[in-house]
């Protein structure tokens, strides 16, 4: 498995009072797998209370690559994802994103 093509990364935030969510998680959590050579999301899904949300946000991401920068995805959500949540996805994506670059550091070190 080590030679897999495919990381799984997940990225986490706290989630803010009075969402849907937060009557389940304490947390709101980002998970994506990734090509690891190119780092680009293959698919992605979140832990919103909803499989709308949680669709809409793993069609959203599907295909950024992850190598060229958080700039692009962040901008992608901040101007298409008007819930309550808005901030802790942000959050989540920017903690997945250190992740991935920790991991694509290491495979460089190697």
């Amino acid at each position: 498995m080590s030679d897999s093509k495919i990381i799984f990364i997940a990225g986490h935030a706290r989630l803010p009072q009075g969402m849907a969510a937060k009557s389940v998680f304490d947390t709101l959590t980002i998970t994506a797998e990734v090509d690891r050579k190119y780092g680009v999301i293959i698919e992605a899904s979140c832990t919103l209370a909803t499989e709308h949300g949680r669709n809409y946000i793993g069609q959203l991401l599907r295909g950024v690559s992850l190598k060229d920068g958080i700039e692009e995805p962040l901008q992608m959500l901040q101007e298409h994802y008007k819930g309550k949540g808005a901030n802790a996805l942000t959050a989540a994506l920017n903690d997945l994103h250190f992740h991935y670059e920790q991991i694509a550091k290491n495979a460089y070190n190697r």
